[in-house]
């Protein structure tokens, strides 16, 4: 870095090119030299007055240990300006760690221009700081051009190397050379790397296991690589090893460096240097004749590789003894065996055995550098085990070829099979599978066909000309073996099928139009035919001549050899229905005809010549009054069914409407009100009126344990019997009368809710007239009863009765 000039310092001592803090002085009171700090001069100015100026000298960096134990403040520098001697100076600092963060790493005394660091540094922290140094008067001015102090940090070995990781993985194959390169191990020291403090060296502390030799690895000192020092790597004995390896700094000085340690784990890769093996030079097996996708024998091998990969994963390979590809040697994805598999079946009538020759390799070929013997070889004996094999028929299907119409009868052909047992003499017997129309029959012995029935080429059963019947043909070993054949007969068709008319039936205007409308005054018709060509089209389109009125009224022309067009011949025709016969007759040899009827039906067209609706109707038979009555029919049940759902609705809302039993306007609370006399006047209004409405559901009701009931249908139950007044009531009696009569009406299921009786059996207890139960009787003497006539006109009847009126 660029720094400012300074004037010569008498006083300063350098130590290979640096500024030492602090120079030798004089003796202490112990007889030891003291150090004195060094001092920092600023520059002279050029001044006008002088022809000369201070020379100039280079500050060199001031250097200060790293973790420094105090004591704090410690002192490393004095500043001082010449002008100090004629004013007084105040000194001051700048710059990162002093008035800059980290702040306050480094202090000044203003006065005497003492600089010191305040706190132990640390290196790894921060390395190098860059600070100025100003000198001012009293009044704050510029007496001195600031100077630049460069301070270093000089390195303490205070950090241990530190592995990336604690544990590393590496991979090297087995059988590789002496020099190989494993695998790479780092470790970072946070000292400086420019000096001893940071620079690392590695070495191997110890391997595990030490097969074959203890030191199958060596390591880099200064790189960390991991390379292989001898040969001799063998999977198959030592699959892994385990390597501790040692970081030192301090270049490897174990006296004053400081160490640390990591894991180096180094898997062996295996490589193919094992070929498979058979265990045995021989192996044997059977197989039943005619079955397919089998396991006949299992070969075992060895290999030493590592399981379930490319270089252990056996391949097996036929190279004799099976010219036809019966067989094949699929491998067992776990035990790695090879399974002997038929692919085509084998004919124990043409090999009783085989003789293969296998042999067996891996999916990877072998290492290049591993001597191997040939490709390990087994022999393998096939015994072929005879079974009872199923006749067969050599042409199947067989196809022979008729006339339609052939009679029953008739010797088609002889459908024989063969049975392939060659050794073995069995009788073959036949049978029918599958004769859909019963047409045929075939010997048992010799398997000759028959015809039962006449063959009709157009018949359902046949599909494109052929008939298809299916048989069997079955020996007599054991067990028991059947075949199946299959008979196709092609029926050569013959002209056995006159042609038929269509359309049977069609419309056609009753009034001949002009030519643009001739379209509703013709009839396009053709013919079908159940034969086959030549014996179809094209047809030939006739009228009858009988009788007479048909060529009168109607002509027929030929459009092509398909199509013929029926005419109209005269200009008016009633509207109705008529049966018009065509002759058709087809192409065959001899040819055959047939007399068809087409009915046309005659109606009144419109101006684009289609048959309009009245007119069909009427062309159907019916008048117009027949047509008005059913417009009326339909009419009326129309409204008929309107009304129905009205009235369905109407009843869906009464049910779901609750009614009163009385109308609104007979509301019995007026009634009540009337009578307020008697009772308690407001006392005597409250009354539950929910009784008068009708009930949703009388379970609840009939239900309900013996006692006072009110209802407001009559129920279905035996009336209460209510005591018979007497013919002379004795006014004694009249009280156990009332009682008896008020028992029974408040016991009776059928009494009406709004029974005198019930509804003003309590009349208040402000009423000022007396209870009922004031009435008394006695069984002796005479009563006076003409107080009666005081309680209002409801009880005159009561006062005529047992009043004065003693003689009634």
């Amino acid at each position: 870095p660029c720094v400012p000039q300074l004037a010569a310092l008498s006083s300063q001592h350098l130590e290979n090119g640096f500024l030492s803090p602090k120079v030798a002085s004089k003796d202490d009171h112990h007889g030891k030299p003291q150090l004195r700090p060094s001092v920092i001069t600023f520059p002279w100015q050029r001044r006008p007055s002088a022809g000369r100026q201070k020379r100039d000298w280079v500050i060199p960096p001031i250097n200060v240990p790293e973790n420094s134990r105090g004591p704090f403040p410690q002192m490393l520098v004095r500043i001082r300006s010449d002008q100090d001697r004629d004013i007084q100076i105040r000194y001051s600092i700048t710059g990162a760690g002093a008035d800059q963060p980290p702040n306050e790493v480094y202090s000044i005394d203003p006065v005497a221009g003492k600089m010191f660091v305040t706190r132990p540094l640390d290196r790894e922290e921060r390395s190098s700081y860059h600070l100025r140094a100003h000198a001012v008067d009293m009044n704050g001015n510029k007496v001195e051009n600031p100077i630049d102090l460069y301070i270093y940090v000089i390195d303490m070995n205070d950090n241990r190397p530190e592995f990336r990781n604690q544990v590393y993985n590496g991979s090297v194959n087995e059988g590789t050379r002496p020099g190989t390169y494993v695998m790479s191990l780092t470790a970072n020291d946070a000292d400086d790397d420019t000096t001893a403090n940071g620079m690392v060296r590695y070495r191997i502390l110890s391997q595990s296991p030490h097969s074959p030799i203890p030191n199958m690895f060596t390591i880099n000192s200064e790189t960390g690589d991991i390379v292989t020092m001898a040969a001799g790597l063998d999977r198959e004995k030592v699959s892994q090893y385990t390597i501790i390896v040692q970081a030192t700094d301090m270049e490897g000085n174990l006296n004053f460096g400081l160490s640390n340690t990591a894991t180096a784990l180094i898997s062996v890769t295996d490589v193919n240097d094992n070929p498979p093996e058979f265990t045995s030079k021989t192996f044997s097996g059977e197989v039943p004749e005619n079955r397919v996708n089998i396991v006949v024998a299992n070969l075992t091998v060895t290999d030493l590789d590592k399981p379930h990969t490319r270089n252990w994963n056996a391949v097996y390979r036929i190279v004799s003894g099976d010219p036809s590809g019966h067989f094949i040697v699929r491998t067992n994805p776990v035990t790695n065996d090879g399974m002997v598999t038929v692919v085509r079946p084998v004919d124990y009538e043409m090999n009783r055995a085989f003789m293969l020759k296998v042999v067996v390799s891996n999916q990877e070929d072998l290492a290049s550098d591993i001597q191997s013997s040939l490709q390990s070889t087994a022999g393998v004996t096939i015994s072929v085990v005879d079974v009872n094999e199923a006749p067969f028929f050599p042409s199947n299907p067989k196809v022979v070829r008729f006339e339609e119409g052939v009679p029953a009868g008739t010797t088609l052909t002889t459908f024989a099979a063969t049975d392939p047992d060659r050794f073995v003499h069995q009788m073959v017997r036949y049978s029918k599978l599958n004769d859909p129309a019963s047409w045929l029959s075939i010997n048992v012995t010799n398997g000759q066909i028959v015809t039962t029935d006449v063959l009709d080429r157009e018949s359902v059963f046949v599909k494109n000309n052929v008939y298809e019947a299916t048989f069997l043909a079955a020996d007599n070993g054991s067990p028991s073996t059947t075949g199946t054949g299959t008979l196709q007969i092609y029926l050569i068709d013959v002209n056995d099928n006159a042609p038929a008319l269509v359309p049977r039936e069609a419309q056609i205007c009753e009034r001949l139009r002009s030519h643009s409308n001739a379209n509703g005054n013709s009839i396009n018709i053709t013919a079908s035919d159940a034969d086959a060509d030549p014996n179809v089209g094209p047809f030939i389109f006739e009228l009858p001549t009988h009788p007479p009125s048909i060529r009168r009224n109607w002509t027929v022309s030929r459009l092509n050899g398909d199509y013929a067009q029926l005419r109209l011949r005269i200009q008016h025709l009633d509207a109705g229905v008529y049966d018009v016969p065509v002759v058709v007759s087809d192409s065959g040899n001899p040819p055959l005809s047939s007399r068809s009827v087409i009915k046309v039906k005659a109606c009144p067209c419109d101006e684009h010549g289609d048959c309009t609706v009245a007119g069909a109707v009427a062309a159907a038979g019916l008048g117009t009054g027949a047509i008005i009555a059913i417009l009326i029919c339909i009419i009326i049940l129309l409204i008929l069914v309107l009304i129905f759902v009205g009235w369905i609705k109407r009843r869906e809302k009464e049910r779901q409407t609750k009614q009163l039993l009385i109308d609104p306007e007979d509301d019995v609370r007026d009634n009540i009100l009337k009578y307020d006399e008697e009772g308690g006047g407001e006392e005597d209004q409250d009354y539950d009126l929910s009784q008068l409405q009708q009930p949703e559901s009388l379970e609840h009701i009939i239900s309900k344990a013996s006692g006072v009931r009110r209802v407001d249908e009559r129920p279905a139950v035996a009336e209460a019997q209510y005591p018979t007044r007497p013919t002379l009531p004795h006014p004694g009696d009249i009280g156990d009368f009332i009682h008896e009569g008020l028992r029974a009406a408040d016991n009776d299921p059928t009494a009406p809710p709004y029974d005198s009786l019930l509804v003003f059996d309590y009349e208040g207890s402000g009423s000022t007239a007396g209870s009922v139960s004031s009435l008394d009787s006695s069984s002796t003497g005479d009563q006076d009863y003409d107080y009666l006539d005081d309680w209002g006109p409801r009880f005159k009847k009561l006062a005529d009765m047992y009043g004065s009126g003693g003689d009634d």
